[in-house]
């Protein structure tokens, strides 16, 4: 590979990385009203890896928690700054980084299957909720005083399971027609 070719495909990955960033933050801004809104953040970051590969995909995510915790308001409710990842749901944004780890793992490991993409998503989305979880019932106790397990878990996780699930299934069939068009 040449030296421009090498600067070309950087150039390209930045721009790629740039662009996934804002687009989990676009989908952060988009809250479904439901009993419990949701956002399509997860969504996002599921795309983000599945369509630029674990370490692009990564590296949109970090740039993107990045980008909030430096105070753009680039998550849900057009917030932004470190006091939301220090309050009781940023363990959740905090989350994505170690769910877009997990499904460049299995990338690695297993590379681009179908079924270890769809697996990994999964696997991400309960790491996701497991990081956010604990993070939320470490501060809720600072904050408020102590929770139990069940209450996080129907506040913060059950509903939120399904429509997560959705998220993940439009994920991958807009990953694979969105691969098709994107020269990586």
């Amino acid at each position: 590979m040449t030296s421009s070719t090498s600067t070309k495909m950087k150039t390209l990955d930045m721009a790629y990385i740039g662009l996934f960033a804002v687009v989990i933050a676009i989908c952060s801004w988009i809250s479904i009203p439901t009993v419990v809104p949701f956002t399509l953040q997860t969504f996002a970051v599921f795309l983000a890896v599945a369509v630029l590969g674990g370490k692009r995909g990564t590296l949109s995510v970090i740039v993107y928690v990045l980008l909030g915790a430096v105070g753009l308001p680039v998550f849900s409710g057009f917030k932004g700054g470190i006091g939301v990842l220090l309050n009781t749901t940023g363990g959740y944004i905090i989350g994505f980084i170690f769910s877009a780890l997990l499904m460049w793992a299995f990338e690695k490991a297993f590379g681009k299957k179908t079924w270890a993409l769809i697996l990994s998503m999964v696997l991400a989305l309960a790491v996701c909720y497991a990081f956010g979880t604990v993070w939320f019932m470490i501060v809720y106790a600072k904050n408020v005083g102590a929770v139990g397990l069940s209450a996080v878990l129907g506040w913060c996780v059950i509903p939120f399971i399904i429509p997560d699930l959705a998220k993940i299934a439009l994920a991958f069939i807009l990953s694979n027609r969105i691969s098709k068009a994107v020269t990586l």
